[in-house]
């Protein structure tokens, strides 16, 4: 097999819009193993999980322009020396009657052109052949031969397939491009890995079972040691705990760098998201957390490389018992064996008889978990009109304020006793839960196909959400668990007694290096091309592995397009951690790219006045949520200032800039009631507006002047309480039935 291979630049790498983790997949050749730490592997590319049909696959090729042949001055056209001037429209017809035969195109379905590819090819070839001022010698002499009657028409089809294969590149490496994209052996993806003859341990237990402390005992006393956690918040907390204990940990994540050594040399523990772990770095221990994340349509691919990766001599797996025997048949293929040890809860956890039905009967301690920010909203507010005060957790709040409202809810002295969260406290956070209440068991799902569904809590997702309620140690020890409504009680009773189900298949991507040889094969094709055009052809063992969702990073690729970016850097771009659900940051992330591709640094100053910063806490929900939007702009400046440092040269002030939006952010959700107030206020005004027809525009001026006048929580007012929180305070654990 002829292959060029030319390595991609060391600073790429992947990151996901929840855990800002960065992966950088290994690749098999020696010169890419030369890198740095946490930089040596770059990001997957990934898809769906069938070959497309010969038609879907023939649609994904454009065909490339081939310009005319034009006489050079001076030079004499041989053919026409020799034959004469071709008869144009004799020409045509002999093309046509070319193109018509159905034995040529049987010949060129056999060298890879179906009806699409062959019916583009002759056209390009007509044209190529009809605007050239001087076409090659035996060309014109076989034109002129046709037109005389002197030759037979087949004999233009060399003369055709030569043409066809400018067009379409890929029909002389097809087979290259197969065997580059072959994906069935990823275990001998990672060589290192394989010199090793790893001690595999796999912790399997359900949430508060201890097994996740077991593993990080042996964490500790090693001399060295990876943990790969799926959040950043969970890399954090085992940066600060192994600090606490004495042991040196540094903290890599895809926006962020923290190393235990004042000096920033590199400790001999590191705690990081899964996606920014390294397969080429030497542990004595890794601890790859959450492992029934493998299964993710998007992120499963991590924990694959995890896995299958880590050069560590012991390598300690963390989750749901549901993994074990997929684990044990993908270490098939590395020749090691697991060793399985089983936790059981260390609290109980009990499924009440009856359901909350009003929130009237909330009581201190509990959580209400629904699955819809109005849902969040709408609850948050029924609360705090009961004189209660809530904290408020969801996943597109800022990692800062999610601990700001989880150590607001666990502290027994702060007036917020009640916790309104999405399924975000599943992982990551340390809570002081007594019961969990599901508001709903429903929740938004994205298929395989990058579609939105609402599904049925799974068992999997019911047990990590309601094992949250009774944690070991804390004033709550023993746990419980119903729901809002009666009509749900059965069905989460029959959930949670349903036995979880085994995971079939782990997530899995081809390397950079394999999309670098698709681009040097394929040099006219966009990156979104390419990717489509990898998926579409490579192979996968179904047995065990099925290929994650790109739709993210196709998308930013589309977005960018146009934007004069060499491969690789567009490469690092489209691995941003934004999703397309987000156009304010979709929109920013295209004016970093056509800032970046005109040279021009990307300052602090230049980056702020795109936001308009300074921000005042927000006065309604859109403006919060619009703030939520910014800092994930800021990180996306960050993740990029790691890959680009020249280019994004302030990654100190925008990361204090950052802190100071966190505590913006959490001081809007401390009063989220006063926000939705404010907003339905607004709403109602509109109402009276338009129903009124501007009769009454007056009265509508007066109250929206009203509304305007109402305290406001700008930066002078920062210090004045929420206007409808309650600020007494309870014992914790008390009943506020009314």
């Amino acid at each position: 097999m002829r292959i060029f291979f030319r390595p991609l630049l060391r600073v790429i790498s992947h990151s996901c819009t929840r855990c800002g983790g960065s992966l950088l997949p290994c690749s098999s050749t020696s010169v890419l193993r030369q890198s740095a730490a946490h930089l040596d592997h770059y990001p997957p590319f990934l898809g769906g999980v069938r070959h497309k049909s010969t038609q879907e696959l023939s649609a994904l090729f454009v065909p490339v322009p081939v310009e005319p042949a034009a006489r050079v001055d001076g030079a004499a056209d041989v053919g026409e020396e020799i034959t004469g001037k071709l008869d144009r429209e004799e020409l045509l017809k002999a093309l046509n009657l070319f193109y018509r035969r159905s034995e040529i195109k049987k010949l060129a379905e056999e060298h890879g052109l179906d009806t699409r590819l062959f019916h583009q090819a002759f056209i390009s070839f007509r044209k190529y052949c009809a605007k050239s001022s001087s076409l090659p010698p035996e060309l014109h002499i076989l034109f002129s031969d046709l037109i005389s009657g002197a030759g037979h028409i087949d004999d233009l089809f060399p003369y055709f397939l030569k043409h066809a294969k400018q067009c379409f590149p890929h029909l002389e490496c097809m087979e290259d491009l197969r065997k580059i994209s072959d994906l069935r052996s990823p275990a001998n993806w990672y060589p290192e890995a394989r010199l090793l003859r790893r001690k595999v341990i796999f912790h399997a237990g359900p949430t508060n079972s201890g097994k996740t402390y077991e593993a990080m005992e042996h964490f500790l006393r090693a001399k060295s040691g990876i943990y790969c956690g799926p959040l950043k918040l969970l890399a954090s907390e085992v940066f600060h705990k192994t600090n606490g204990r004495g042991v040196k940990c540094d903290l890599i994540t895809g926006e962020e760098r923290r190393y235990a050594d004042p000096e920033g040399n590199p400790s001999a523990h590191v705690a990081c998201t899964v996606e920014m772990a390294s397969s080429t770095n030497r542990y004595e221990v890794g601890i790859v957390d959450e492992i029934q994340m493998i299964r993710d349509n998007v992120r499963g691919w991590a924990w694959s490389r995890s896995v299958l990766g880590l050069c560590v001599d012991e390598l300690h797996i963390c989750g749901e018992g549901s993994a074990i025997e997929l684990i044990r048949e993908m270490l098939l293929d590395t020749g090691e064996d697991l060793e399985v040890k089983t936790y059981k809860r260390l609290t109980p956890l009990t499924v009440l008889d009856k359901p909350l039905q009003s929130m009237d009967n909330i009581q201190n301690g509990d959580c209400v978990v629904a699955f819809s920010k109005n849902d969040i909203y709408s609850i948050s507010r029924q609360i705090e009109q009961r004189g209660m005060s809530c904290a408020v957790i969801y996943g597109g709040l800022p990692p800062g304020t999610k601990l700001a409202q989880a150590k607001n809810f666990n502290d027994p002295e702060h007036e917020t006793n009640v916790l309104v969260a999405t399924d975000a406290i599943g992982m990551g956070l340390n809570l002081n839960i007594k019961r969990v209440i599901f508001y709903s068991l429903l929740k938004p799902n994205v298929n395989e196909k990058g579609e939105k569904d609402i599904e049925l809590l799974t068992t999997s997702q019911a047990l990590q959400i309601a094992g949250r309620a009774g944690r070991f140690g804390t004033q709550y020890e023993n746990g419980e668990v119903t729901t809002f409504r009666g009509e749900d009680l059965p069905t989460l009773k029959d959930i949670l007694a349903r036995s979880v189900d085994s995971i079939e298949a782990a997530g899995l991507h081809p390397t950079a290096d394999q999309i670098e040889l698709f681009a040097y094969h394929l040099p006219n094709a966009t990156l979104s091309n390419l990717i489509d055009i990898f998926v579409s052809i490579c192979q996968v063992d179904h047995s065990l592995y099925f290929m994650c969702n790109i739709e993210d990073f196709k998308f930013l690729a589309d977005t960018i397009q146009h934007v004069p970016l060499p491969l690789k850097t567009r490469y690092a771009f489209c691995c941003a951690p934004i999703s397309r659900k987000q156009p304010f940051v979709c929109s920013v992330f295209l004016k970093f790219a056509r800032q970046f591709s005109r040279g021009d640094a990307l300052t602090f100053e230049w980056v702020t006045a795109q936001l308009g910063w300074p921000f005042e806490v927000p006065q309604t929900i859109a403006e919060l949520q619009h703030l939520e939007n910014v800092f994930d702009v800021f990180d996306l400046y960050l993740w990029l200032s790691y890959r680009f440092t020249d280019m994004f040269p302030d990654a100190v002030p925008m990361r204090a800039a950052q802190k100071d939006l966190d505590k913006i952010i959490h001081e809007g959700v401390s009063q989220i009631t006063k926000l939705i107030l404010q907003q339905q206020s607004s709403e109602n005004l509109e109402d009276i507006a338009k129903s009124s027809g501007g009769r009454d525009s007056y009265v509508v001026k007066k109250l929206r002047s009203a509304v305007n006048q109402m305290p406001r929580a700008g930066k002078a007012e920062r210090s004045e309480p929420p206007v409808v929180v309650s600020t007494l305070r309870r014992p914790r654990g008390s009943s506020t039935k009314r």
